[in-house]
Formats: structure tokens, sequence, C-alpha cells
């Protein structure tokens, strides 16, 4: 692999262990609307769209409310995610310090990446953020607009780094090499194994030791 010169990073499960966040606010803003409990698999089984999409999905009686409270218990609750995976920090200044051109493509809103990102004083690290959208997953968009931003570095030279098969899915699509985060509980290795990712590392500590060699 060439000398890295950009990084685009996933949020949830990849810079923090905010998807039991996630979770626990779309259960408190959606069961009062729609009268019954949900579980973690049917939310998650809507995951894809930005958490606008999902809300559609599980109550679209009650979309603007829906939205509305999603957002008020995601940015009131975020104490149960209170800091970024140990180690993020230390990487995003050491990747800043080295010149490497540093931005985010996620799958949520621009409203709650923005709330996570402030909460956790990292916003000014990245240079470009692309969100997700109501309608559907577009990660690789979001990549390929990155990478027609930085015009004079080949995608041979950025690495996307997330926690989920649709990210190894995503970064094949527009031909970036593509790191798969394991270090999050809510990780499924096997399945970012049986996807042939550039690399894999369950520990931040890893993936430090190796980015350090790369930039």
């Amino acid at each position: 692999m060439q000398k890295i010169k950009a990084v685009i990073f996933d949020l949830d499960g990849t810079l923090a262990n905010t998807l039991p966040l996630c979770i626990q606010a779309f259960r408190k803003s959606v069961e009062p609307l729609i009268n019954r409990s949900i579980s973690d698999d049917e939310i998650i089984a809507k995951f894809g769209p930005s958490e606008e999409g999902t809300i559609m999905a599980l109550a679209p009686n009650h979309y603007n409310k829906g939205v509305s409270d999603y957002l008020h218990f995601y940015e009131s609750l975020h104490e149960m995610c209170p800091s970024p995976f140990d180690g993020i920090k230390e990487i995003l200044e050491t990747l800043k310090n080295n010149g490497v051109h540093i931005s985010m493509v996620t799958g949520k809103g621009k409203h709650s990446t923005d709330i996570s990102l402030k909460y956790f004083g990292l916003t000014h690290f990245f240079e470009i953020i692309e969100t997700g959208s109501p309608d559907g997953a577009r990660k690789a968009a979001g990549i390929q607009i990155i990478l027609n931003a930085l015009k004079d570095i080949k995608s041979d030279e950025v690495i996307y780094v997330g926690d989920a098969s649709s990210d190894i899915i995503a970064s094949r699509k527009v031909g970036v090499p593509v790191v798969a985060a394991a270090w999050a509980e809510t990780a499924e290795p096997e399945k970012l194994k049986e996807l042939k990712p550039d690399e894999l590392f369950y520990t931040m500590k890893d993936f430090s030791n190796w980015m350090a060699d790369k930039i």
C-alpha cells in the first residue's frame, strides 16, 4: 500500500461506541408514538438510511415528531457515550500534524453527526463531512465526493476506516482501500473477514501502530 495521504472515517462503532445510544434514542422517541415496544433487532433492521429514514420506516405517521424527539433524546442521553474510543483523539492529532487529510463519511444524519462531534470535541479535525440520506445508504457516493475534492491524491493513497460490512462494500465500489474496525463491542469481525478488507484491527493500539508506519 502507498503512503497514506487521506483518511476517511465512519462514526458509529468506529470513532465511538454510539450504537447503543442510537438504539436507546430510537426506542425513547418511537415507542410512545406507535404504542408498542420495539426490539434492538427491529431497529437495526431499518438501518441503512439516516435516522430520518429509520424513523420513516418505524413510525411513518409520526415522522416530524419522531425526528424531533429522536434528536432530543440523542443529545440528552449522550452521556451514555461520554467520549470517543481511547486513542481516537491521539490518532486524529497525529494525522493532522503529519499533513494527512481527514474526512468523514457516515450514514448518520447531519444533526446527530454534529451533536456527537461537538460533544466529543472532534469537529475541527474533519475537512469534509458527508452524512447519510433518509432515502437510503449513500456511503459510496460520499466517498466519491471526497475523492473528487482531493484532486492531487490518488485513490490508493486514501483509506476508509469503518466497522460494518457495508463500509467494505462501499469502499470497494469506488476503489478505495478499506480498514475494518473491529474494536467496538458491536463489531462482527467474522462478517468483516468474509469480505476481505485490506486490513482488520481488533484494537485501537494496533490500528494506531499500523497508521504510524503508513504516513
